[in-house]
């Protein structure tokens, strides 16, 4: 039973989102273009987000979470972070999480030195169930370590079920458009095919009229 449970486990996993870790150089500028890293994230879901920001002179970094909704919610934005940086928010809409930065260029320094300057950034981005810092809650709660694998997979199964549940209400979403959109394919359809109709016996009765007066018919 113990290793069908550390098998199922182990499968689950595989299937569930893994931690999203990402390096990267950020060049800085006195009127910096924002650098953002999206990730998909269900509602209500937690967004652990770890940035280490690498030293540099002259430059300051500023970062922000935002969503992917067209007005573009502003969760956090924080001024000149440095070293390690842990931030935590929690989804409000279905969609994704970006994490932006921007990398300011000193007042006092000139143009031409930023060719010369950046900054370093390791980010790491923790979305659901690997959000959840289960070692505290074990401790907190006397969980053995077969209860707290337990928990672990509780909660990478509640994270399949929500994305099984998005699917499905995501396919309603596109199977209501369709039919929509087909139903007014027809209704356009019969519209043009009436309208066709009426010209063709409008002109009929328009050319009988014409030839009467030119006394071509009786």
């Amino acid at each position: 039973m113990l290793t069908t449970t550390r098998i199922l486990f182990l499968f689950l996993l595989f299937l569930s989102p893994f931690t999203n870790a990402i390096k990267f150089i950020l060049p800085p500028s006195k009127f910096p273009a924002e650098k953002c890293i999206w990730n998909a994230a269900h509602t209500h879901a937690l967004v652990i987000v770890t940035a280490n920001v690498g030293p540099g002179p002259d430059q300051r970094i500023d970062i922000e979470i935002v969503d992917s909704t067209p007005q573009r919610n502003v969760y956090l934005s924080k001024r000149d972070i440095k070293g390690e940086t842990r931030l935590a928010v929690t989804a409000l809409v279905e969609g994704e999480v970006g994490v932006c930065f921007k990398n300011y260029l000193s007042s006092d320094a000139k143009n031409e030195m930023s060719r010369n300057f950046s900054r370093t950034i390791d980010l790491d981005i923790d979305i659901g169930a690997d959000a959840v810092d289960y070692n505290a809650i074990a401790n907190q709660e006397s969980l053995s370590g077969l209860d707290t694998e337990m928990r672990k997979l509780e909660g990478i199964v509640k994270e399949i079920v929500d994305e099984l549940e998005y699917l499905r209400k995501r396919e309603e979403r596109f199977a209501d458009t369709n039919i929509s959109t087909n139903k007014r394919v027809q209704n356009f359809a019969w519209f043009t095919l009436l309208s066709l109709i009426g010209l063709g016996v409008w002109q009929i009765f328009h050319l009988r009229a014409f030839f009467k007066r030119k006394y071509l018919i009786d």
